[in-house]
């Protein structure tokens, strides 16, 4: 009995082996099967590989009109400082989260856009462009409650007996009051626009008034 039981299974096993390999078409399934598998993980990999090249500050910089940007950040703390940690392009600008990266990466072709048809190819064109380009951070920033500065910046970890005693009591003013990074420091890594106070309470009124 257990021998009939034996010479089923493996009879069965031999007809699963053999359906999987046997040709469906011009080609058998198992090794579609295969090739698919390779393929995702190519694809996948070459995704991920394409994704990370776009996180570097060399590609950030690589549009010529970004280099106004990248001047002005090179004279800021977050460049050059005392402990020599750097928070480059990416760190401020592209979120770690999956789903919040993805988001950013699809609105960034919108950048891709205005580069080419030379919407700040200019000195010029790039001072005019210049604050609404920083209220449009702003805003971004506002809604997401800094998140890419808390990346670095947590109130939970900051010593505020070491902080200058202006720091510490705007920062223990920004927790009493449910303050975020992006209201008080607008112009930590690039220069500020003309009128940039009255833009950023426009940004702030128009985020309340969606509320």
């Amino acid at each position: 009995m257990a021998d009939t039981i034996k010479q089923k299974k493996s009879g069965f096993l031999r007809r699963v082996w053999s359906w999987f390999w046997s040709p469906a078409g011009a080609i058998s399934l198992g090794v579609l099967l295969i090739v698919g598998f390779l393929g995702g993980i190519l694809f996948w990999g070459g995704f991920h590989w394409a994704l990370e090249l776009t996180n570097t500050e060399k590609f950030c910089i690589s549009c010529h009109t970004m280099e106004v940007n990248y001047d002005e950040y090179q004279e800021t703390v977050h460049y050059n400082n005392h402990s020599g940690v750097r928070a480059t392009c990416p760190d401020c600008h592209v979120p770690k989260e999956w789903h919040f990266k993805i988001r950013a990466k699809i609105l960034a072709s919108k950048d891709l856009f205005h580069e080419i048809i030379g919407t700040i190819d200019t000195p010029e064109k790039y001072e005019e462009r210049r604050l609404h380009m920083a209220g449009l951070v702003w805003k971004k920033m506002k809604k997401s409650d800094s998140r890419e500065c808390r990346n670095c910046h947590a109130f939970d970890y900051m010593d505020f007996t070491i902080q200058e005693s202006r720091a510490a009591a705007e920062h223990q003013e920004a927790i009493d009051e449910g303050k975020t990074c992006i209201d008080c420091h607008q112009g930590i890594a690039h220069n500020l626009p003309a009128g940039y106070l009255d833009e950023y309470r426009e940004v702030v009124d128009k985020l309340n008034g969606s509320q």
